[in-house]
């Protein structure tokens, strides 16, 4: 299996406006792949654009808040024709598209770095994100996981977030705790 960096792609579209998504950023060899699903706002700005953004971010409330339909968090501008970068980044990395494998459900971007630059320390691990992180994915695919696995493994993520969450870790496991309730009291 090929190492996967969970990450917030930012992209710019028509009129440029700025989008942002979480996405497992896939290394390869010398670059990296972006792998976003059909349809979706990164995959039409990547094929319009052929340029991204990766941000690498240790506030897991930028991830939880994607998922979750709050996505104006505060952004750097860059030089053109990269996209902006997220003000919380730690570190960010301007991608170019350099070859793109069709796929209906899910096209890969082959990117080369254009550019990296590192902004704050990172200092060190927290298990509550990593379980926001977690649950953020979890929250991505309710239609596509039984309701019994979204349930245990959030089960077994509450543990960390009980345990080791600061006030913004409890905040996003909220956000994505409201959006899993929702989807199944609506079904």
């Amino acid at each position: 299996m090929p190492l996967i960096r969970e990450c917030i792609v930012t992209t710019v579209g028509q009129g440029g406006r700025v989008h942002m998504a979480p996405l497992g950023l896939i290394e390869e060899d010398e670059g990296w792949i972006l792998a976003p699903f059909a349809p979706s706002g990164t995959l039409d700005n990547l094929r319009a654009s052929r340029r991204g953004t990766v941000n690498f971010t240790d506030d897991a409330r930028i991830f939880a808040g994607c998922v979750t339909g709050r996505r104006d968090w505060p952004l750097v501008g860059l030089d053109e024709p990269a996209a902006p970068r997220l003000a919380a980044a730690l570190a960010h990395a301007e991608l170019e598209v350099t070859r793109i494998e069709e796929d209906a459900q899910r096209p890969r971007f082959h990117c080369r770095v254009v550019r990296q630059e590192t902004h704050a320390p990172f200092l060190g691990m927290n298990r509550a994100r990593a379980a926001v992180l977690e649950g953020a994915i979890l929250a991505t695919r309710l239609s596509l996981l039984p309701r019994e696995k979204i349930e245990s493994e959030m089960a077994y993520l509450a543990i960390a977030i009980d345990k080791t969450a600061g006030e913004n870790e409890r905040r996003a496991w909220r956000w994505i705790t409201d959006k899993i309730d929702a989807y199944y009291a609506r079904r």
